[in-house]
């Protein structure tokens, strides 16, 4: 089947709480995760949250990584969206569950850009 891409979302459970914290680390392996895929890499930007967690996001040419963890619960939540038939983000989903030590992983591939989405027109009409 034909997608203009491909989204993995991936929750990543027990993770090891230090690096979740850890946004030099974090930085680090989101862009060792999107080399190791293949990507090329555009930009970068990570934020440290007060007490706790980061957010980030590496923007490549075939589209994004992004993170936010939840150093409190060993949570992380994990976007790889690529575009294109050349990268598998599978490849960079799971380096990046590795390197933070999940002990419990769940991930959903999505197509994207199938075709058009039908909406019903009579959607939230009175009868």
């Amino acid at each position: 089947m034909d997608t203009i891409g491909r989204h993995v979302i991936s929750e990543l459970w027990g993770c090891n709480v230090e690096k979740l914290n850890d946004i030099n680390l974090i930085e680090q392996t989101f862009v060792d995760a999107a080399l190791k895929a293949g990507a090329e890499i555009r930009e970068v930007a990570f934020h440290k949250f007060a007490p706790q967690g980061v957010s980030g996001v590496v923007i490549i040419s075939e589209s994004h990584l992004t993170i936010h963890s939840f150093p409190e619960h060993g949570y992380a939540s994990i976007d790889v969206y690529t575009c294109g038939d050349r990268i598998d983000p599978n490849v960079a989903a799971d380096y990046i569950a590795d390197e933070l030590e999940a002990i419990t992983r769940e991930n959903i591939e999505v197509p994207r850009g199938m075709g058009p989405v039908q909406i019903n027109q009579n959607v939230g009409k009175a009868l």
